[in-house]
């Protein structure tokens, strides 16, 4: 019974301390704490907790050969935990990656437009090397680099050229509609010819059409014979 009393006591005492503690403000709750202790002041206010102790029961084997006894009661975990692989591992492209942002082509060729610079400068010192050196071997491999340099360099030009014709043609399209006139716009057989054409004026000033017009009839032999030889073979 004496237990019991000084229970209903102290909870009396600690719903008195409660009562108090609300009327208090914030500010003051802290100091409180802050003399008291933190444990001290949440055992006035909450009480003490029954802490259980968990009694771990231990299976002993009759033989250290044999595999140990589990308990069935240990609960399995539901989400099982993987191996976490490391950042660094992980490859990225950043062709195909979001975190990278998209692809731009104006930026690009503004960001890189001192490549075909540079381009220019290499094809000039392997022209100079060219005339230096005697060694067939070094002849052969810098023949090889100004051709695949004066490639790029013409698909560079060739891209441009097209860019300005296209930007031509929308002006002169928007032009036909302020005019109050209907656009007329070119079929892809049409823009081929005129391709063709400016292509052949292109090589006719410069003095390399003859050039042109004996490849293509070498390339046009080629290709029909090669014909001619699948026929006979069918």
């Amino acid at each position: 019974m004496d237990d019991e009393e000084s229970l209903l006591t102290r909870d009396k005492d600690r719903e008195r301390i409660r009562e108090e503690l609300k009327h208090m403000s914030f500010e003051d709750l802290q100091k409180l704490k802050e003399k008291l202790g933190t444990k001290v002041y949440n055992e006035t206010i909450f009480g003490k907790k029954n802490k259980i102790k968990k009694m771990k029961t231990e299976f002993k084997r009759e033989n250290k050969s044999r595999p140990r006894e589990m308990s069935a009661k240990k609960p399995v975990p539901r989400y099982q935990e993987l191996t976490r692989v490391k950042n660094a591992l992980l490859s990225r492209d950043p062709r195909f990656d979001s975190l990278c942002g998209t692809y731009d082509e104006k930026a690009f060729k503004r960001s890189y437009a001192f490549i075909n610079k540079l381009r220019e400068n290499d094809l000039k010192t392997l022209q100079t090397e060219l005339k230096e050196t005697k060694d067939l071997k070094t002849i052969k491999k810098v023949k090889y680099l100004i051709q695949r340099l004066e490639n790029q360099l013409r698909e560079v030009k060739k891209k441009k050229e097209k860019e300005k014709k296209e930007q031509q043609e929308k002006k002169e399209l928007l032009e036909s509609v302020k005019q109050g006139e209907k656009p007329v716009f070119k079929k892809k057989s049409e823009k081929k010819v005129l391709d063709l054409v400016s292509q052949y004026e292109e090589l006719k000033n410069k003095g390399k059409l003859k050039k042109h017009i004996q490849r293509l009839r070498k390339k046009n032999k080629h290709k029909d014979r090669i014909k001619l030889k699948t026929d006979k073979l069918e």
